[in-house]
């Protein structure tokens, strides 16, 4: 291996190293990188079908599918940033990455995660609105609002983690920096450099609790407002039909907070550095697979879109005999 001289600036063009997981046997590499790949598909299949069944079915053209739109289409971003780097990795050994590379796959990786939780608590809202407000639904949710509570979400993520990674590409790393980890997140680059990891660490647990507590705070604020309006529906079925309605996005955002969950406590715990790096990937992709099984289970009107789509294509007669 190449010296562990620091460069101390970018100038010396560094290349980073994934290292992957530090203690899994090459030969369970293609193993590995087949589960990642079946998990890839299933990722783009599931989120691609809810967006074409969104877009095709005139029925779901409401503010709740159209937030849900743009969560599938940041779980195709999100994964596509990471996955197809690691399956490089397992498949074919290609640990190598360059120093832009890296520093984009970073920022990436921070933004979708930010994208998602600030769109989770835009949908939080819009069914605070649909059951706190019924009356008032069609005049705040209209075409103009949703478009730019999703455009704000996704321009916010975008602009939150530049100042970490101008910090991190200031950092100082040797001419081959090893990144224990699968792809390069924050974390994982920090530990890799020479210089005092103080002030990163200090702005990435800062952009951390930004990004985690405060839409989270947000999103149980509005259940709770949620739940009061809900409780004083007279009607058993009322309630019901009222709580139906928030099941599908209150089980997305239990597990997009339980995958969070999982790589903090992989990170903290006295574990094994395979066990961070796990934590992390589990946190990558459990959620980006989970929510269009949740969509599709759990909600009807996406049920019936996906079935009918899926008849039509077995059957392009049925289309045309308008059955």
């Amino acid at each position: 291996m190449e010296a562990t001289t620091c460069n101390g600036s970018v100038d010396g063009s560094p290349v980073f190293y994934l290292v992957g997981i530090p203690s899994l046997p090459e030969s369970l590499f293609f193993l590995v990188f087949f589960i990642f790949f079946f998990f890839y598909l299933l990722i783009l299949s599931g989120n691609a079908l809810i967006l074409v069944a969104v877009v095709a079915e005139p029925s779901l053209h409401k503010p709740m599918y159209f937030f849900l739109v743009n969560l599938s289409a940041l779980d195709i971003l999100f994964t596509t940033t990471t996955v197809p780097k690691m399956l490089s990795l397992f498949l074919l050994g290609d640990h190598f990455l360059s120093f832009p590379a890296c520093l984009l796959q970073m920022y990436l990786f921070q933004s979708f995660t930010c994208s998602e939780a600030f769109i989770l608590v835009v949908m939080a809202y819009d069914r605070y609105v649909a059951i706190c407000r019924p009356l008032h639904y069609p005049v705040h949710m209209t075409p103009m609002t949703n478009a730019a509570l999703a455009a704000s979400a996704w321009l916010t993520a975008l602009i939150l983690p530049i100042p970490a990674v101008v910090q991190t590409s200031h950092m100082a790393y040797s001419k081959i920096a090893h990144v224990y980890h699968c792809f390069c997140d924050h974390l994982s680059l920090v530990q890799a450099s020479c210089s005092d990891t103080t002030p990163q660490t200090l702005m990435g647990f800062c952009i951390a609790m930004v990004v985690s507590f405060m839409p989270l705070f947000l999103v149980l604020l509005s259940y709770v407002h949620i739940l009061a309006s809900v409780l004083r529906i007279n009607s058993r079925e009322g309630r019901s039909k009222a709580f139906s309605t928030c099941s599908s996005h209150l089980l997305v955002v239990g597990t997009y907070y339980s995958s969070i969950a999982i790589a903090y406590v992989a990170y903290r715990a006295d574990l094994p550095l395979d066990f961070h790096i796990m934590g992390n990937v589990v946190y990558s992709i459990l959620t980006p697979i989970l929510n269009p099984l949740i969509y599709t289970l759990r909600n009807k009107d996406v049920k019936s879109a996906i079935i009918k789509i899926m008849c039509l294509k077995t059957h392009p007669g049925i289309g045309v005999l308008g059955l």
